[in-house]
């Protein structure tokens, strides 16, 4: 019988595509299995430090050759973050130093048998931090009835605003109740049980009125805020889920999202509910936008590249962890791409240490993270033609590539960033709260926890205490003219 050596390459070429595919998909596999492994048990830390090159923090900025893979060689720079020098002695800090601000209570202890005859001659101090449990009390307003002896007429003193006069709940007992949700990430329920050791008990369904009232007081704040965020020149998004109960929806539960819009340079973050996450959601509150918005790369933001009044950036942090969820896939290339990002983020820590201005901060990029990136470009388009496409590795360089510009537009304006972080952090806080009351009673609901995560986001970023500065709101508002509502924003002066 002739053999057929034809039929025999076909069959053979055939079978090491089908291998070649199964390698590929056993790659895939042992990759998301190793990223589930590190979900539960491993670091969160996505950190770079390379174990083949400890000199790269080598003092100074200086060229060197190495060889970052068998394939190529190529030129790296290193940078030095610079600590700031510090004045004075390096001493142990010691034991925590009590705040100024509190309230001290003194306890004077005399020793025993002390005469008139005794000198003092000093004293000895310790301070112990004490608590006594938050406390509820009654106010109770009092207005004398007065009467005119000639006319009759009765004069009584007008009642003082109170927040929501309809409910026995004050403004600091509010206050509390909205931190309490939405800062420390309390259930109401939980709440009601804590009210039930000090013998108060107030219903669940009161108390979650109570705090819809509220918040219903602060709605034209937070369209004061949505309107100053939108007239600023550089935003960051993201978006994250929350799961709401929809009475469309039976026995589950509607997957919405919190989109958010953060200025890193104002410090302020606006939370805007939607229930998709589709790109109609930051398109319709954009719509009007103007200036430079970063993204993690999410594809519905890509329609705002065609916007001549928008320049849309991309976050290198996401570039950075395809490349560190690669390492398994390809170690030598992995480590070689976070190797040029490690180095652009050192530069990036320079000069947050050095307290650039804007200009500053835009020539040393210009100097010294324009090269680097150079070179990181030209080493991504030869070994993109090495890899598998599909490979992880394959996947992580065409991802750069492909948003190149969007991810070294920082470096044409002192005022960006490298990353997304910003944004990423003001949403961390919903992240827990998911974990605590795991849904939203409704859409509605839904709104209102937005409108609340934003405002109280922005008092963290300016370091302001949210509950004295909600508890002031709710008893300024009411009488506050709604052209002058920008002055009671929780902003840094």
């Amino acid at each position: 019988m002739e053999t057929n050596y034809q039929d025999l390459y076909e069959a053979n070429c055939k079978l090491q595509s089908i291998n070649e595919q199964q390698r590929i998909e056993i790659d895939t596999l042992k990759l998301q299995l190793a990223q589930i492994r590190k979900m539960i048990y491993g670091s969160k830390q996505e950190r770079f430090v390379s174990q083949t090159h400890p000199e790269q923090l080598s003092l100074g900025i200086e060229v060197e050759t190495v060889s970052v893979n068998t394939s190529q060689p190529i030129q790296k720079i290193n940078y030095e973050r610079v600590q700031p020098k510090s004045n004075g002695p390096s001493n142990h800090p010691g034991r925590y130093k009590l705040p100024d601000h509190l309230e001290r209570k003194i306890i004077l202890i005399e020793p025993e048998g002390v005469t008139s005859s005794m000198k003092k001659i000093g004293e000895e101090i310790t301070e112990e931090l004490e608590l006594e449990p938050g406390k509820l009390f009654v106010n109770r307003y009092i207005r004398p009835k007065y009467v005119q002896p000639t006319t009759e007429q009765i004069i009584i003193a007008p009642m003082m605003d109170r927040p929501l006069p309809k409910v026995i709940a004050g403004a600091g007992l509010l206050a509390q109740l909205m931190i309490d949700k939405y800062v420390d990430h309390l259930p109401i329920y939980r709440i009601c049980e804590r009210f039930k050791r000090e013998n108060v008990n107030i219903p669940y369904n009161t108390m979650v009125d109570w705090v819809g009232q509220a918040i219903n007081l602060i709605i034209p704040l937070y369209e004061v805020l949505k309107k100053k965020i939108l007239n600023s020149d550089y935003l960051h998004a993201d978006e994250t889920g929350i799961k709401v109960l929809d009475k469309d929806k039976k026995g589950s539960t509607h997957q919405g999202w919190f989109w958010a819009y953060h200025n890193s340079i104002e410090r302020m973050v606006l939370f805007d509910y939607q229930p998709t996450r589709g790109r109609a959601a930051p398109h319709e509150l954009l719509k009007n936008y103007k200036g430079h918005l970063q993204t993690d790369g999410y594809n519905v933001y890509d329609i705002f590249k065609q916007n001549k009044d928008i320049t849309v950036l991309n976050c290198m942090a996401h570039a950075r962890r395809m490349f560190f969820e690669a390492q398994p896939n390809d170690a030598i290339r992995s480590e070689a791409a976070l190797g040029f990002i490690q180095q652009l983020y050192a530069i990036e820590r320079y000069i947050k240490d050095q307290n650039f201005t804007t200009d500053q901060i835009q020539s040393e990029r210009q100097q010294k993270s324009v090269p680097i990136l150079n070179q990181f470009n030209h080493w991504l388009k030869i070994n993109l033609l090495e890899v598998l496409p599909k490979s992880p590795i394959g996947k992580a360089i065409a991802y750069t590539l492909e948003r190149w510009k969007e991810l070294t537009t920082y470096t044409t304006d002192g005022k960006l960033n490298i990353d997304n972080n910003p944004v990423e952090n003001s949403i961390r806080p919903i992240a827990i709260g998911r974990k605590n009351y795991l849904f939203a009673g409704s859409h509605d609901a839904a709104v209102r926890s937005a409108m609340l995560y934003s405002l109280l986001g922005t008092c963290k970023l300016n370091n302001i205490n949210p509950v004295t500065w909600l508890k002031n709101t709710l008893i300024a508002i009411p009488n506050h003219t709604i052209n002058r509502l920008e002055e009671l924003l929780p902003l840094q002066s």
